[in-house]
């Protein structure tokens, strides 16, 4: 843990170009949608620099979860026994990968709480990466800084939504890895927009 967090004892200079940034882009399956009573399932995660995918480093992991949910297996669709990782493991591992990446996801918020659930129990009081959440970024490019979402159509910026208004093809979804593949894409993509409307640096992008 300590190896961890001596990465971010400098932080990311404002001014560094979108190209020189190095993302983690993840997604989690779960048990169900309650952080406190709920459990990862399944770890998926791609690497993003310089505006293309680092598919050499892609992660897929499956997790040693003390409970199933019949709602959730129809969801994520994972049955034991299958080969899974001692969670210890996969802790030391997620932070050896993740390093002082920004961390990016869809809704990211949610899947941090799960991840920070399991991490403390070794240690670990909180993740130090900047995070970027894909829908919100969206909805900043597309709809302007001060967007009330309240004020848009339900599911409009939901991951199907975007990835259909962008031109990604649908493959492999509700799967940890295949969601964090599509999320990677939509991140290039907004990246892309962000440097047309003028957004080049890390300062300028967080």
């Amino acid at each position: 843990m300590k190896a961890y967090e001596a990465l971010f004892a400098k932080n990311i200079p404002d001014q560094r170009p979108i190209s020189q940034l190095s993302f983690t882009v993840l997604d989690t399956e779960t048990t169900g949608l309650d952080v406190k009573k709920d459990y990862i399932v399944s770890f998926g995660a791609v690497k993003v620099k310089g505006y293309r995918l680092q598919l050499n480093q892609s992660k897929e992991v499956y997790l040693n979860t003390p409970i199933q949910k019949a709602d959730a297996l129809k969801v994520h669709e994972i049955l034991y026994p299958i080969e899974i990782s001692p969670l210890r493991d996969f802790a030391e591992d997620f932070l050896k990968y993740v390093s002082n990446d920004i961390i990016v996801g869809h809704h990211i918020g949610f899947d941090l709480g799960m991840l920070e659930k399991l991490l403390k129990q070794y240690g670990l009081r909180s993740l130090l990466n900047p995070v970027i959440d894909t829908q919100a970024l969206a909805m900043r490019l597309e709809k302007g800084p001060h967007y009330d979402p309240r004020m848009g159509k339900r599911g409009e910026f939901a991951l199907d939504a975007l990835c259909e208004r962008y031109g990604i093809a649908l493959d492999d979804r509700h799967t940890a890895a295949g969601d964090a593949f599509l999320t990677a894409q939509l991140l290039m993509k907004l990246l892309k927009l962000a440097e047309q409307k003028g957004i080049r640096t890390y300062g300028a992008l967080v």
